[in-house]
């Protein structure tokens, strides 16, 4: 199957000996887990063996397969179309070296991993799609998006920058109708009302599930480790839909029995951590590691791997396809991304993130050469300090070499804190 994918067999194998020692040594050893997670340890196990079956099963069966980094990329409407749309690999510094064949080596790694995966032949999703879907959300990744599509099919939504003006409505309103049509032509199936309404309620339930474990999280003792919760919020973008829908909310039921019970995870006199800043791809695990290593608990993420993606619902206010888009229009434009100026919604959602998780603390995660995230934690550090919290900004690349440097600086950090 990967050899019919055109996969690099040689690296393909290197990565999976790599990915499996290091979710072991990470996951594996944990303590006290919850027995739901075990289901998510299988979804990693065939990450790159059954998910990518039915992938190419589908595509035997004659359908589209879409795939996507951003969550600006309008899910409903893919599913509506009868496709599957799935995440893109791109949190590891393995395929670094052949994105650098191509790429300035300064830019931000997310970007040089995917594109790495895709032109070191390594990564069976992107060999799985019949498109790329990209967004305008940063310089790096919409230039990068133009040399990718010498090697793949890849489509672009322009993102308005501004988000409450007329004018950034109408084109983003625009640039969701234009993607409907992309997906009608690229499927060959017109979406219809029905459909589009289904696939709202489809992605609505697994954002519902999702949000149920987070909050089970502001417990304390918290009932699942950060590392643990990482993990559901990455598989949410590769898993098949209804099946993450229904072991995420046994999951949930699990996680919410523990709270009942006083069961919990990692020691409730330890600060409370929340994380914020740049997304974090399968298998970028690092900081998550790194700060629960120390015995705090991470509570939250602030981040497009964590409560911009489940934080929404499409609401549609009437039954037109005309108001079934203005719906998703309304729910994609409230995700507050780095990207938007101004950007004092997001700046108020981290602050108020941060005291309803009871989080003594903010881990805010600039990926190096993030300039976007980078320079906005200016003003969240300052919002924060203004509520009473403090924030520590890492900023730091996929690599290993920096992994003690930050350990200590965390340590010293929540050595400042009170538990909450």
């Amino acid at each position: 199957m990967w050899k019919d994918l055109g996969l690099n067999l040689e690296k393909h194998d290197v990565l999976l000996n790599a990915l499996a020692k290091g979710y072991g040594d990470l996951f594996m050893t944990q303590k006290n887990r919850p027995a739901g997670m075990g289901y998510f340890d299988f979804v990693i196990s065939e990450v790159h063996g059954l998910r990518i079956k039915e992938l190419v099963d589908r595509k035997k069966a004659g359908k589209k397969i879409i795939g996507a980094f951003c969550l600006y990329v309008p899910e409903e409407l893919v599913y509506a179309a009868d496709a599957t749309m799935v995440g893109l690999c791109g949190g590891a510094d393995f395929s670094i070296p052949d994105a650098e064949t191509v790429l300035p080596r300064n830019i931000c790694p997310l970007v040089k991993s995917f594109f790495g995966f895709k032109v070191g032949a390594t990564c069976p999703y992107f060999n799985s799609c019949d498109m790329v879907v990209g967004e305008t959300t940063c310089d790096a990744k919409k230039k990068v998006y133009e040399v990718l599509a010498d090697y793949t099919p890849t489509y672009v939504m322009e993102i308005p920058h501004k988000v409450d003006t007329e004018q950034s409505k109408a084109l983003w309103l625009s640039e969701i109708k234009l993607f409907k049509q992309q997906m009608e032509t690229l499927t060959g199936n017109v979406i219809e009302k029905d459909s589009l309404k289904e696939a709202i309620r489809l992605i609505n339930e697994k954002k519902k599930a999702m949000k149920r474990v987070s909050d089970t999280r502001k417990a304390s003792p918290t009932p699942i480790s950060g590392l643990d919760a990482l993990l559901v919020n990455q598989v949410s973008f590769y898993d098949d839909v209804n099946r993450f829908t229904l072991k995420t909310n046994e999951l949930a039921d699990e996680l919410e029995k523990r709270n009942a019970d006083g069961v919990g995870v990692g020691d409730p006199s330890k600060p409370r951590l929340m994380f914020s800043g740049c997304p974090m791809a399968i298998p970028n695990w690092k900081l998550h590691s790194i700060i629960e290593s120390t015995g705090v608990p991470v509570v939250a993420e602030e981040s497009c791997i964590g409560s911009r993606y489940f934080t929404d619902l499409v609401e549609p206010k009437g039954d037109s396809m005309d108001s079934l888009l203005e719906a998703i229009w309304d729910r994609y434009h409230n995700i507050s991304c780095a990207c938007f100026t101004p950007n004092d919604d997001r700046v108020t959602k981290v602050v108020d993130m941060a005291r309803e998780y009871n989080a003594s603390g903010v881990v805010y995660n600039v990926l190096q050469y993030c300039h976007t995230y980078n320079i906005e934690a200016i003003k969240v550090d300052k919002a924060l300090k203004a509520a009473g919290v403090p924030m520590l900004k890492v900023e730091t690349d996929y690599g290993s070499e920096d992994v003690e440097q930050i350990r200590t600086r965390v340590e010293a950090f929540t050595e400042m804190l009170r538990p909450v």
